[in-house]
């Protein structure tokens, strides 16, 4: 074999293996090519017909939440969210290690989970629904003033029922005929767990009558408001306040 041939084989087998060390490899020694879809898969899509997205932007996605009894999805996965139930709840969640975990929540309660990914399935005897709060990191609204908080000024309507370094949860609850103070609350998703009538008072004076039934859901940006309930019946709903 001439020098010419021999130059040849050395550079090729030099960067043959160059390329080998220097590919990411997954457990079976290959080179890692999953997409971040199937690493993490998302539940809109691989199990379309349990999660349905109904809201969406920079800050939020609103993922309604249904299951029959006995009903149960594929492993999937979470950002960091908040889900509040609608109904009554029993679930077996099972956990990527093998593990499953029992849980059971009653209408109205709330629950934060960090990003995950679980299979749930329904263990009771009724239809579940729950809406889920799943959390971005989009930039929070910029308002001029921030004003009062209502937990603070108000705690008789507003009560906070969980916080962390992402969320603030508040319970809200008016009898018939009662108002609030004005006040304020940053980017936030409220679930309505009762039908309600109210009219919303804005820090310059106008007002506007909003309506919403029981398992609806809407996001408000940044803002100052006075709320009062001139519907018939006490309403409650659940506030989870963006930081």
């Amino acid at each position: 074999m001439n020098r010419t041939w021999t130059l040849l084989l050395v550079i090729t087998f030099a960067v043959f293996a160059l390329v080998s060390c220097s590919a990411p490899e997954s457990d079976n020694g290959y080179a890692d090519t999953t997409p971040a879809e199937e690493t993490n898969p998302d539940p809109t899509v691989v199990d379309a017909g349990h999660y349905k997205i109904e809201f969406e932007n920079d800050r939020v996605r609103l993922v309604r939440i249904s299951y029959g009894p006995g009903e149960e999805s594929v492993m999937h996965y979470h950002p960091d969210s908040v889900a509040v139930f609608l109904t009554d709840s029993l679930v077996e969640m099972g956990l990527p290690d093998g593990s499953s975990e029992e849980l059971a929540q009653q209408t109205g309660q709330h629950m934060f989970s960090p990003a995950g990914q679980h299979l749930p399935r329904n263990i009771g005897d009724s239809p579940m629904e729950l809406m889920l709060v799943e959390l971005k990191s989009g930039s929070a609204t910029a308002t001029a003033e921030m004003g009062p908080d209502p937990t603070v000024v108000d705690s008789d309507h507003y009560t906070l029922e969980f916080e962390n370094e992402s969320v603030r949860v508040i319970r809200i609850a008016y009898g018939p005929g009662e108002e609030s103070v004005m006040h304020y609350h940053p980017d936030n998703v409220a679930v309505f767990l009762t039908d309600i009538h109210s009219e919303m008072g804005a820090a310059d004076g106008s007002s506007e009558e909003m309506q919403s039934h029981a398992g609806q859901h809407g996001f408000a940006a940044a803002d100052q408001h006075l709320p009062k309930n001139i519907g018939d019946e006490p309403f409650e709903l659940v506030l989870v306040e963006l930081k």
